[in-house]
């Protein structure tokens, strides 16, 4: 199939070294307690992976505002800038705290899009809901109650409302959610953290889950957004604000609508690549491991671009002695 894009098929596999180094970086610090060494160890690796590549690329989506992240903040460049210009959404540790905890679900992320095509969304919350492909466009709906949305997934699905499980973060502020879908008749799946990965799940049989709700980072919710274009599925987003210093950082970026609903492809659009690898073991993937000799480093990727709908699974080993490349 040929794809009329910017973004070459290298840039597949640049992709895989970029988030294998990150994850890699981050795994050494699994389970100290840690959150910030090992968040600062896989952004300081994903930056160097990045500046590798021949690109001009833009960081959309990073860990925060240049006065707040001294690495990869929303407006840095990346990239030896020769090459297209590229927007780069990023999460180089999804689930800092599960990471510092040896928890499940902890993964190293980026989505590479053509210019303008990611949303250039400031670091406040988002409300989403999400589900997997193969249903119908706007089956749910955040201005929906819970129950609606629990009842119309199940009726697209053909199953009984007691057979639908609801992923949804644990946090206080999803008290209400959580009592709403269990009141329907519907289970719930609750996560620590990481709700890319949870978004994710809702394309993936083995997990059960049918629909993902609840508020989150924005940042994760553009990176989810990139992945369901490539695998299907669909996601709605809304920002929240909890003050005016919030609202300032949407002004900044250009988003006067502050009410807006946005959808998968206003999120992410054009052609897109996705990629994850796992840092602990989760429902996605592999974590980092260690092989019984000490010797060597086994990783597991998860990669996708959007335009040739492609899904590739890499397994690879790494030599501790040996700089990745």
């Amino acid at each position: 199939m040929a794809v009329n894009s910017t973004l070459d098929r290298v840039f597949v596999l640049e992709l895989v070294r970029v988030t294998e180094a990150a994850a890699i970086a981050a795994a050494k610090l699994v389970g100290m307690g840690d959150e910030k060494a090992a968040d600062a160890a896989a952004v300081e690796s994903m930056r160097n992976e990045f500046n590798d590549l021949d690109i001009k690329g833009r960081i959309v989506i990073g860990e925060g505002e240049r006065d707040e992240a001294p690495m990869l903040y929303i407006g840095e460049e990346v990239g030896t800038g020769n090459g297209p210009e590229i927007d780069i959404a990023l999460d180089p540790l999804e689930g800092t705290t599960i990471a510092a905890k040896a928890m499940q679900n902890s993964l190293a992320v980026v989505a590479l899009a053509e210019k303008g095509n990611l949303l250039n969304a400031p670091d406040v919350y988002m409300d989403k809901i999400a589900v997997g492909p193969g249903l119908p466009e706007g089956v749910v709906d955040l201005d929906n109650s819970v129950a609606d949305n629990v009842k119309a997934v199940a009726k697209a699905k053909n199953r009984p409302v007691s057979d639908m499980l609801v992923c949804v973060l644990d946090r206080p502020r999803h008290e209400q959610i959580i009592k709403e879908v269990r009141e329907c008749g519907a289970r719930v799946k609750l996560i620590g953290d990481g709700d890319v990965a949870g978004v994710i799940d809702t394309t993936n049989p083995k997990t059960s889950v049918d629909i993902y709700m609840g508020s989150g980072g924005a940042p994760e919710g553009v990176l989810a957004a990139a992945a369901l274009r490539c695998i299907g599925g669909q996601i709605q987003g809304r920002l929240t604000f909890r003050n005016d210093t919030e609202r300032g950082r949407a002004n900044k970026w250009g988003i006067t609508d502050l009410d807006r609903k946005y959808s998968t492809e206003e999120m992410a659009s054009g052609d897109v690549i996705f990629a994850a690898t796992g840092v602990t073991d989760g429902t996605l993937l592999h974590g980092v491991h260690t092989s019984e000799d000490g010797k060597r480093y086994t990783t597991e990727t998860i990669v996708m671009r959007s335009a040739s709908k492609t899904v590739r699974r890499i397994q690879t080993e790494h030599d501790r002695a040996i700089k990745l490349s």
